[in-house]
């Protein structure tokens, strides 16, 4: 189940990140996690496109409304610094690329 997350990320790493070193992507749950310097950066599940932002940049994002709290179970606790994107066809392709680029800074 987690495979095509695998395939999908990879596909956006190489189109937003390209020549960046030090990258991976791995399984993650039923998803997939982008891992920058050996910590995760990004991930992409059930739940949707998630990144690793600088606080005042997720902060903004989510009271705006552009994102959300990233929580990958009901009851689970909301995870600190996460924006997630439910639903990643919407995101533009320039912002989805500052996003993938602000959270590899960002490890």
């Amino acid at each position: 189940m987690a495979q095509p997350f695998l395939e999908n990320l990879e596909a956006l790493v190489d189109r937003h990140l390209a020549g960046v070193p030090d990258l991976v992507c791995k399984h993650f749950f039923s998803g997939a996690a982008l891992y920058s310097q050996g910590t995760i950066c990004v991930s992409l599940t059930p739940v949707g496109l998630a990144f690793k932002l600088p606080e005042p940049m997720c902060a903004e994002l989510i009271e705006t409304g552009a994102a959300s709290p990233l929580k990958y179970f009901e009851k689970s606790p909301i995870k600190r610094g996460y924006a997630l994107f439910a639903e990643v066809e919407e995101l533009s392709t320039r912002k989805t690329s500052k996003y993938f680029q602000a959270a590899v800074a960002n490890t």
